[in-house]
């Protein structure tokens, strides 16, 4: 279970936002909303341990997770707004090396964001599109708890959003959480929603 528990944060000398508090068991889903600039993608690298909170504690389990970060990033995956791509290597090359850190099988990733077909292509050579379908794949590796996914469906036609739903699905199924900021609708029936701003 994900806990934010009257979580601040303050962002070039201004306040984001503050007394923030919300409780996500195993298989849920909530949709980070507000308006740019409301703190999505601050809250999104608070909850990853990626940036300290300024009031509050963020909680796995009842453990605050700054007591062990190497653990609370092993049970994460954080998808922001760069796609983190090296674009010298191959679509599969760049799955594979995702899949040497933290395990996973290559194939079943290209299959679940239909990029078999460009497996052998450079990421470079990537549409906007393909390279967050490739980004997003990186989710299907090895099992996490937690996903943490910052606009998630940017540049994705209807046919990745819907192949993008059944990843959503298929983990929320086994246990995960999901929690996405987006402008956009997802494919998360019954998902909560957290609003910022």
């Amino acid at each position: 279970m994900l806990e934010a528990r009257d979580l601040a944060c303050w962002r070039a000398e201004r306040l984001v936002f503050a007394g923030l508090s919300f409780t996500l068991g195993a298989g849920s889903a909530a949709l980070l909303l507000g308006p740019n600039g409301s703190g999505k993608s601050s809250l999104l690298r608070v909850l990853a341990g990626l940036l300290p909170a300024a009031e509050g504690l963020v909680l796995w389990g009842g453990e605050d997770i700054a007591r062990e970060p190497s653990a609370h990033g092993r049970r994460l995956r954080y998808l922001g707004h760069q796609e983190g791509l090296k674009a010298s290597l191959t679509v599969a090359e760049n799955l594979a090396f995702q899949a040497a850190l933290g395990g996973g099988e290559v194939a079943p990733a290209l299959d679940a964001m239909g990029l078999s077909a460009l497996a052998e292509l450079p990421a470079r050579v990537l549409s906007a599109g393909q390279k967050r379908r490739l980004a997003l794949a990186r989710l299907a590796l090895a099992p996490a708890a937690l996903w943490l996914l910052d606009g998630p469906t940017l540049g994705l036609d209807a046919a990745s959003v819907a192949r993008f739903g059944a990843m959503l699905a298929a983990h929320r199924a086994r246990g995960g959480i999901v929690l996405a900021a987006t402008h956009l609708p997802l494919p998360l029936p019954d998902a909560a929603s957290v609003t910022l701003g």
